[in-house]
């Protein structure tokens, strides 16, 4: 009976626990590929750098 307990404790803690870092993996992978689209979407005439002050030919 005690081996049984062992597998419903594991059951009830670590299925919700693996099931909620497979949900975040996911969610983080489907981020990165938004991300990729969008910076591949974008304009040339768009700056190239974090800030965004300059454009492309300015030095």
């Amino acid at each position: 009976m005690s081996n049984y307990l062992g597998l419903l404790d594991l059951a009830i803690a670590g299925v919700p626990a693996l099931a909620f870092g497979i949900w975040q993996l996911v969610s983080i992978n489907r981020e990165i590929a938004r991300d990729k689209a969008k910076k591949a979407s974008a304009s040339p005439e768009s700056p190239r750098h974090a800030v965004g002050e300059h454009g492309l030919n300015d030095r």
